[in-house]
């Protein structure tokens, strides 16, 4: 154990990995955090041997949300000042959410408030059987606004409508249910399930995987029409002129592996 705050790392692979590192405090965050994840985060987007970023934990839990310190902090301040450090939590969540290399999340132990968030931002989140979810806020006078968003989208309006108000507490079989989770596996299997999700990422193309996040982002609840119609032939002609598509399809049809495909 370090007393870094995050532990950032990337091995030859181009595996990059945030670990949040403040076991001691269940990994809650607070402003520091924030900005230093936003930083790593920027970077990883921005580096092209980067293929893919798991985002998991030091300690038992993932994250137990907004450290009770930086709450305190915050409820000193006035609107703006309160205003000015949402946006800093908001664009953490976007970034995330936005990135363009798939983003695994590997969740253990505890996952309260913004730490719910940061879940529902991951491409793909596999969690332990003994993981716990709460959407905590209320129960603080609070509400879940900046990570709405994504929650929403994971887990569906109906479900949100129910866990927001209550604040119950929700195991990970409901979590999978709810699709906040893909996966649950027992705690000795995180990892080789974490390695067989690297693996099938890791035989993508990364292009095709950026544009493929974009698309999702782009048609998501759009009306079927002649403008999207368009779009999405617009968009697989463009994927299939490219460097990177042709190589897929000239590697498929030559069976061998592309020149992407490290797993």
């Amino acid at each position: 154990m370090t007393d870094q705050t995050i532990i950032v790392a990337q091995d030859n692979r181009g595996i990059a990995t945030i670990t949040l590192n403040q076991a001691d405090r269940h990994n809650a965050f607070d402003d520091a955090m924030i900005a230093e994840l936003n930083q790593a985060l920027d970077t990883i987007n921005e580096d092209n041997n980067v293929r893919l970023l798991v985002l998991r934990a030091a300690g038992k839990s993932f994250s137990a949300g907004a450290d009770l310190n930086w709450m305190r902090r915050m409820a000193e301040y006035g609107l703006e000042q309160n205003h000015d450090d949402a946006m800093q939590l908001a664009r953490l969540m976007k970034t995330l959410n936005g990135l363009s290399k798939p983003v695994i999340g590997l969740v253990q132990g505890a996952s309260f408030g913004g730490g719910v968030g940061l879940v529902a931002c991951c491409d793909i989140a596999i969690a332990s059987v003994q993981a716990k979810f709460c959407l905590s806020e209320v129960r603080l006078g609070l509400i879940p606004a900046v990570i709405s968003p994504y929650v929403i989208a994971a887990m569906g309006e109906r479900a949100c409508r129910r866990y927001f108000m209550t604040a119950e507490r929700f195991d990970a079989s409901e979590a999978i249910r709810l699709g906040l989770v893909h996966q649950v596996v027992a705690d000795d299997e995180l990892e080789p399930a974490l390695q067989h999700m690297i693996e099938s990422l890791l035989s993508g193309g990364p292009a095709a995987q950026a544009a493929a996040k974009d698309l999702i982002q782009s048609v998501s609840r759009r009306e079927i029409n002649s403008e999207l119609i368009e779009d999405t032939a617009n968009r697989i002609a463009r994927i299939r002129a490219s460097e990177e598509g042709r190589e897929g399809l000239n590697a498929f049809l030559q069976k061998r592996k592309p020149d992407w495909d490290k797993a």
